[in-house]
């Protein structure tokens, strides 16, 4: 009879041993994440705060600002404690919670995507309707089934992930519980569930993208028969942040999905790690305010105030 070790945490392998480094790697992280925290955070207060923005679309952009939030912590915090203390390891239990929590914010941030996708699409080609269509109940319905969505799938990519024990090895070769990481030392039969559900859903999400290019492509063939300069302006001005955002959703996913499994940490698996889990939520927020010109009003309006604010209390004092 074959003798297995059945591992219940993991060995996470940093790109240098250098105490040096992996603190100028913890200071980076930290600076990225700090950076992430202020800006989802600012967008968030002034959509909340500011009534010319209590609207759909901002109902949604204000949903993703919380799922970058999210999604950053569920990674990059511990991973800095783990530079700065020099700890290896993560529990089994960790692990499975890290790819669940990401998956699931990953999977409603692109539904969310396809939502404001359509939100723009009835803005802009079907204005006349859009307060029928686009209805408080709508943005509700829209929100909720976005979440239980992702809560689904997270939930069955997790399961099928850790349904088996880990036998073959517990070293991951990335600073965080990587998805292609997981794979790579689990099971054949883990391997193939995994496998029938990531073609299911690549399926669904092409179907998503397609039905999100053509809505864009409508758009914009409504707005270039705008006879306004302001009215286009003003549907450009809507649009080309979401749309930026989700070519960036799209190029950072492709490089999770689709980039080479690495067998030893590496520079270059360290910078592509950083890419499609930290760029995304530290740049959303800064393509929302240098693109949106409600979005820059909005803030202009909030730093006004509390400026206002301060003179006052200066004066009392």
């Amino acid at each position: 009879m074959t003798n297995l070790t059945f591992f219940t945490e993991f060995f996470l392998m940093d790109v240098s041993s250098s105490q040096k480094l992996q603190v100028i790697q913890s200071v980076v992280f930290l600076a990225i994440y700090l950076g992430t925290l202020t800006g989802n955070l600012i967008t968030i207060t002034v959509i909340v705060t500011d009534t010319h923005l209590h609207s759909p679309m901002y109902l949604f952009i204000s949903n993703l600002s919380l799922i970058d939030l999210c999604s950053i912590s569920v990674i990059v915090p511990k991973s800095i404690v783990n530079s700065m203390t020099s700890r290896k390891t993560i529990s089994l239990r960790d692990c499975a919670a890290q790819i669940f929590l990401y998956l699931l914010f990953a999977t409603v941030e692109f539904a969310f995507l396809v939502v404001m996708a359509y939100d723009r699409y009835v803005a802009i080609c079907r204005p006349l309707h859009y307060r029928l269509i686009v209805t408080p109940r709508m943005c509700v319905q829209a929100a909720g089934g976005s979440w239980a969505s992702g809560l689904i799938y997270s939930t069955i990519h997790t399961c099928a992930m850790f349904r088996l024990p880990f036998t073959k090895t517990n070293v991951i070769q990335q600073f965080f519980c990587d998805i292609p990481q997981i794979l790579r030392i689990a099971s054949s039969d883990v391997q193939f569930s995994e496998f029938v559900i990531i073609a299911i859903s690549v399926f669904l999400v092409l179907g998503c993208f397609v039905f999100m290019i053509l809505s864009y492509v409508n758009i914009f063939t409504s707005v270039l028969k705008m006879h306004s300069i302001e009215a286009r302006n003003k549907a450009l001005s809507t649009c080309f942040p979401q749309l930026l955002i989700l070519l960036l959703f799209v190029i950072s996913g492709s490089v999770a999905v689709l980039g080479p499994i690495a067998n030893k940490a590496s520079l270059k698996n360290l910078l592509t790690a950083m890419f499609y889990t930290m760029v995304p939520p530290f740049t959303n927020p800064i393509i929302y305010s240098l693109r949106n010109r409600e979005m820059n009003s909005a803030i202009g309006r909030m730093l006004t105030k509390y400026s206002q604010l301060s003179i006052s209390s200066l004066k009392i004092v």
